[in-house]
């Protein structure tokens, strides 16, 4: 049998014939193409003739493209469908990919070939791909004696199982713990939500968001069922399912990572995830975080006035599950319903007069409905992306919708990283979690749901508009903490007159948002940040408490895990009874899954970036009274930054937009806690 992922696909752009790729075709094609990327290695390492660009790096390069392109597509799948049959490939498959980067990383061999090559007269890409790569070698162990590489192999190897299971159980609890609610239980939850949750015996169940505060809770009129649904939330994983059971995972993969570090030289696994940024000092990062920390909680606590007060007239105690739902109703007082709002927010003008009007406004790009080429499941849709001349340069594919087995949140990734030395243009994919309505139903979005389509997409436009040479360097391949900077940057369009005006109308009538409500809107963007900004902060503070321990101060017993939660945030003065963490320790899979491991603060630095260059467009950038919404402010960002990827410095990159290094108090100012 033919496997796709053994041979470059034939349609457009070289995406993924999604259709032809089956769960059983994965493991042998990862296997097939590890081993032959192993090949090629044994032969570079043991090339006779002096280390250059072509035989060492460019060879590198092409060895590695066709595992990329297998595990894009492998991972969308795992990511984006899930299921049993998938998550078992997944668990398979992600411990034979951590062997084989070490079997990369620790094979002193290339090392000593990449340092070789002579660098004088190269571009500065060249010599910024080989010296990032000497750095990565140093950081992953190449300088330990082989039984310490021996040891290294071993906890990789056990902490991607860790990891892997710790993700596919925190997706099971989200169903696991599921609210079910009945008939006089959900007052105040819309008609469409209602349909979509209802069950054959009357119930109502609704699957838990991936965060703490659901968003069910700001529909819900009566105070005890709220109270249940956000209890149902942060009890996930703490033992009430064993099989999505994820203290013991925890503390395993703390424990493990510490150990690591410890191995690598480091005094603990935040330090070894520091040094790989732009930040570069763990303290550094508890300092930013800690002194946005006291603000924060202020903030909370002027705006517990206001909301004690609404709870009051209701006769009910604000406690910490009835937040968000006066915050809701004092949004409302402000002109600022988001039920009033959800009739002008449809998904479909969200998308292609929002977030492609802007792209287009911005950096000259259209977008055009490609329905011949299809998704991994039918209600993925796809779009080719043309520039000012005419040219196709990328595909764009976008999974909207909630589904059993789908991971939780939102995320952007690439099928195809586009770059000059592969000849490929990019396929880039956003994923979200919006419920999906029923047949012939529109989906109407809550304003946060916005703000997360074109952030999303800011991610997506990273990749679309690369123009690197090397694959490794291109588009989100930034280090962790500058990769958010792009996402974080685009939401500011979501609040632009000319864009709202374009993508805000009646999906019934096209009538445009009613000025007022506009302008509300966008005086309003800070409103909200004082519960916003201490949920993250405490979800970021308790990320770095996991990963600044010893390995002998992991705790031992799960009845320990509740204790050193609190704990943790009690001591990083983060601790407030009516915000819990945005990501309780117990379902954060952004830190114990991979990925964000100790890193969760890299939103909160990239923002600092971001809120100087929102700076920019609307002073400096600004033709008129468009709020930089033109091409000479998109061309600039497009190749100072965006096109750029790892090529330089990102620092070099932000620098060359805005013309100096960035001002730490922007991001309190962008806010509204200056």
């Amino acid at each position: 049998m033919t496997n796709p992922l053994l041979s470059r696909s034939a349609l457009p752009y070289n995406v993924p014939d999604w259709g032809a790729i089956k769960p059983d075709h994965i493991v042998p094609a990862l296997k097939e193409l590890m081993s032959a990327g192993r090949e090629a290695w044994e032969q570079i390492a043991t090339n006779a003739e002096p280390a250059t660009v072509a035989n060492t790096v460019d060879a590198l390069e092409d060895a590695g493209l066709p595992l990329t392109l297998a595990l894009n597509a492998a991972y969308t799948l795992m990511s984006s469908i899930g299921g049993d049959e998938l998550d078992a490939v997944q668990s398979e498959v992600l411990p034979l990919l951590s062997e084989h980067a070490n079997a990369f990383r620790l094979d002193k061999r290339i090392y000593d070939r990449f340092a070789a090559i002579d660098r004088t007269g190269l571009d500065p890409e060249t010599v910024r791909y080989i010296t990032e790569e000497l750095d990565s070698f140093t950081r992953s162990g190449i300088t330990l004696d082989d039984a310490d590489k021996a040891r290294l192999r071993d906890l990789d190897s056990r902490l991607s199982t860790l990891e892997v299971e710790f993700s596919q159980r925190v997706i099971k609890a989200m169903d696991d713990n599921a609210a079910v609610l009945g008939p006089d239980d959900v007052a105040g939850v819309d008609d469409a939500r209602l349909a979509a949750a209802r069950q054959d015996d009357g119930t109502y169940r609704f699957a838990l968001d991936n965060f703490t505060n659901q968003t069910l809770q700001v529909a819900l009129e009566k105070p005890e069922v709220r109270a249940a649904v956000l209890q149902a939330s942060l009890s996930r994983g703490l033992g009430a399912h064993a099989s999505s059971d994820t203290r013991e995972l925890v503390l395993q993969i703390a424990r493990l990572r510490a150990e690591r570090a410890e191995l690598l030289g480091y005094p603990h696994h935040a330090q070894a995830v520091a040094d790989a940024g732009m930040a570069k000092d763990s303290q550094a990062i508890v300092d930013l975080l800690g002194s946005v920390a006291p603000k924060a909680l202020a903030a909370v606590e002027r705006d517990r006035a206001k909301l004690e007060e609404l709870a009051a007239a209701d006769r009910v105690t604000l406690t910490a599950s009835d937040y968000s739902y006066y915050q809701e109703k004092l949004r409302g007082e402000l002109g600022l319903d988001d039920e009033a709002l959800k009739p002008y927010l449809e998904l479909n003008n969200v998308v292609e007069n929002g977030i492609f009007f802007a792209a287009g406004k911005l950096y000259g790009l259209t977008f055009k409905p490609r329905p011949d080429i299809a998704g991994w499941v039918d209600s993925c849709k796809t779009w080719e992306v043309f520039d000012e001349s005419g040219e196709g340069i990328a595909l764009f594919q976008a999974d909207y919708f909630r589904r059993k087995g789908k991971s939780g949140g939102a995320w952007m990734n690439p099928a195809v990283d586009g770059s000059a030395h592969d000849g490929l243009k990019p396929v880039i994919l956003n994923n979200c979690n919006f419920p999906e309505p029923a047949d012939g139903e529109p989906c109407l979005l809550s304003w946060d749901n916005v703000i997360t389509v074109f952030h999303e997409f800011g991610h997506a436009l990273h990749g679309i508009l690369t123009r690197t040479t090397y694959r490794s360097l291109a588009g989100t391949e930034v280090p962790r903490d500058f990769v958010e900077l792009p996402s974080q940057l685009n939401e500011m369009w979501a609040y632009n007159p000319q864009v709202m005006a374009s993508y805000a109308r009646h999906y019934k009538t096209g009538e445009p948002l009613p000025e007022q409500m506009a302008r509300k809107l966008t005086a309003a963007a800070t409103f909200g940040q004082a519960f916003d900004t201490t949920e993250f902060l405490a979800a970021a503070l308790l990320d770095q408490a996991w990963h600044r321990l010893r390995p002998d101060e992991v705790p031992t017993d799960v009845a320990e895990f509740e204790a050193f939660e609190e704990r943790a945030l009690r001591q990083m003065h983060i601790f407030h009874e009516l915000v819990p963490p945005r990501y309780r320790s117990a379902y954060f899979a952004h830190t114990f899954g991979g990925g964000y491991d100790a890193g969760y603060y890299s939103y909160m630095w990239a923002e600092v970036l971001v809120a100087d260059l929102e700076n920019w467009f609307r002073n400096d950038a600004a033709i008129e009274s468009d709020g930089g919404l033109n091409r000479a402010a998109g061309r600039k960002l497009a190749s100072g930054l965006l096109s750029r990827g790892n090529s330089r410095d990102p620092m070099e990159s932000f620098v060359a937009v805005r013309g100096r290094k960035p001002r730490a108090e922007a991001l309190l100012e962008r806010r509204g806690l200056a």
